[in-house]
């Protein structure tokens, strides 16, 4: 079992940044593929960041190309999101999420969210 639990979602202009965490327990996170996906009502969840166990390996959707920086501290079992240059339409809950070791193609843990909201 993996606990996570996010913060430093909150209001912020648009153009302005956020650094969202992740803090990992009971479990292994240091061995888990990572990622953080957002939801807004209505739509579907969206994977927009994931990195890979020694973070040798990341992956952006296209929206937040460029903008947006995942990183890990496996030592903190923590997990990051730098997000600049953020957009009104970045607006969701975001989640993080692990992929424990057995992998698959879902995830098996996922955060509770925090909420990111961004004024035009």
């Amino acid at each position: 079992q993996v606990q996570l639990v996010e913060s430093g979602g909150g209001l912020v202009q648009a153009g302005g940044s956020l650094r969202l965490s992740c803090a990992a327990s009971g479990g292994t996170f240091s061995r888990s593929r990572m990622g953080w996906l957002r939801q807004t009502p209505g739509k579907d969840r969206e994977l927009i960041a994931a990195i890979s166990v020694a973070a040798l390996n990341t992956y952006y959707a296209d929206s937040v190309k460029d903008r947006f920086t995942i990183s890990r501290d496996n030592a903190k079992n923590t997990m990051y999101l730098q997000m600049n240059s953020l957009k009104p339409e970045d607006t969701a809950v975001y989640y993080c999420a692990a992929d424990s070791p057995p992998y698959s193609s879902d995830f098996d843990y996922w955060g509770q969210g925090t909420q990111v909201t961004v004024s035009s």
